[in-house]
């Protein structure tokens, strides 16, 4: 009897496996190959506009070019990138559509940041997209950005990632004087954001009679190294990241530990799948957006006709007459994928999570059919026969995956690009590896989801029907 009811349960039970027990020693091989070039990606993309320029470095590597009408890639605004690899249907029958977006929560400079006080120098910063704010002080930051001179000259800074750079910090008040200040505050109110000062000098300008003698010594300093005056940050985007490239975590090497796996995970691993991607049947698009963590607002975002624009450009680039409905036709024609990260469960905040529904760490890549926040608001919602086709695909290319929610129904919530690209037409549905400490300045991912998430998005590329 014990042995029917053995079968029973594995016949119509639903289980959701560890990824390890699943894997030969080829595949364990595998997982630590893409988690070693993974490793080096996300450590040299610390910003949206770098991880532009590398990934499509990595495009041209691969044989893509801007003029080729079978594998290229364009270029928005040096923010935004879209790969495409045309299928052998015609592509007015659709394409296959994997959208991630580069940008992550970090410290922005104000457009006049620099500032002295009690002889040393500042930067101030405004926060971009959900941080908690006590995660950002008593860290090593790096400086990375652009800034566009009066003269239309470009400078790129990226400095603290080096051994022998100087790194920048946002002090924290010592707990012997924080009592009241800090302590006595709720967490949310400890650290307001107007002391979210970036300390970044503190020698003064020797022999001078003026006032601020150390903001004038940094001045000169950023003259010297990269010719700029004050009146330059007014035209510049320079960003605040932790430091340092990214870690492997644990005894047994399982995870690993960076800035910004929300969502540069999603992007090199879709990335990864349509780099090995030779005439697939259907026309796949990888698309990197910006802005998602602001709303997806602006014209690199998801919000923005950009989409529209890669349409368009791929028939004129396939020789494809366009008629009036014909992008219309292709949008509702198109499978696509909001290629996100979600939360893992963390077994000490258990009372947030619904475990049964969460996301479990090593359990393979997450579909996750509506995220939004309670009643569902914000969520795209993907139909059942676009869940279903999800789930066939995955289950013949021996996916190991799980399907799972956000949080608790009144925890909170989060939101994706999906609800954006959805009012397209298209079937668009969630998918990407969990975390832990996500939108902190060092996010955590198993390894193990890393490779599943490469081999679900490949999966969505080759599929016939």
């Amino acid at each position: 009897m014990a042995e029917k009811l053995k079968e029973l349960k594995e016949k119509l039970a639903y289980k959701s496996p560890h990824v390890w027990d699943k894997l030969d020693e080829d595949e364990k091989k595998a997982v630590e190959t893409i988690s070693n070039d993974y490793k080096d990606f996300i450590s040299s993309s610390k910003t949206e506009r770098e991880s532009a320029e590398n990934i499509c470095q990595l495009l041209k590597a691969r044989g893509f070019h801007p003029e080729s009408d079978t594998r290229f890639f364009r270029v928005f605004r040096n923010k935004c990138v879209a790969a495409i690899v045309a299928g052998r249907k015609p592509v007015y029958e659709g394409v296959r559509l994997i959208a991630s977006h580069i940008d992550s929560p970090r410290l922005d400079l104000k457009l006049h940041p620099l500032l002295e006080e009690e002889e040393m120098a500042y930067f101030k910063t405004h926060y971009y997209g959900g941080i908690k704010k006590y995660h950002w002080v008593a860290l090593p930051l790096a400086l990375h950005g652009v800034v566009i001179k009066n003269d239309g000259r470009t400078v790129k800074i990226s400095l603290g990632e080096e051994a022998n750079d100087p790194v920048f910090t946002v002090c924290d008040l010592l707990p012997h004087l924080a009592r009241k200040v800090q302590g006595e505050k709720k967490l949310s109110e400890a650290i307001p954001a107007e002391k979210l000062n970036v300390l970044v000098g503190g020698y003064p300008l020797p022999d001078s009679e003026e006032k601020d003698r150390v903001k004038l010594a940094v001045l000169k300093l950023l003259h010297d190294h990269y010719g700029l005056v004050e009146e330059d940050f007014i035209s510049a985007e320079l960003e605040l990241v932790p430091a340092g490239p990214a870690r492997d975590v644990g005894f047994d090497r399982a995870f690993i530990g960076a800035y910004g796996h929300d969502d540069r995970i999603c992007a090199f691993t879709s990335l990864a799948a349509i780099l090995n991607l030779e005439a697939p049947p259907y026309t796949a698009i990888a698309i990197f957006l910006d802005k998602e963590e602001i709303g997806s607002d602006g014209n690199t975002g998801a919000k923005s006709r950009l989409l529209e624009k890669i349409y368009y450009d791929i028939l004129k680039t396939l020789g494809v007459t366009v008629a009036p409905d014909t992008v219309l036709e292709m949008f509702y024609r198109t499978k696509a994928i909001s290629a996100d990260v979600t939360a893992g469960i963390d077994p000490f905040y258990a009372e947030v999570h619904e475990k049964l529904n969460d996301a479990r760490m090593g359990h393979g890549v997450v579909v996750t059919k509506y995220t939004g926040h309670g009643g569902k608001y914000g969520a795209n919602d993907a139909h059942a026969e676009y869940v279903g086709w999800i789930r066939r695909i995955l289950n013949r290319a021996e996916v190991v995956w799980q399907a799972a929610s956000f949080g608790k129904v009144d925890e909170g919530g989060g939101g994706t690009v999906a609800k954006y690209l959805a009012y397209h037409g298209m079937d668009i549905i969630d998918m990407g590896p969990p975390l832990l400490s996500m939108h902190s300045p060092f996010e955590i991912a198993h390894k193990a989801d890393l490779y599943m998430t490469y081999r679900a998005y490949k999966a969505f590329f080759e599929a016939e029907e």
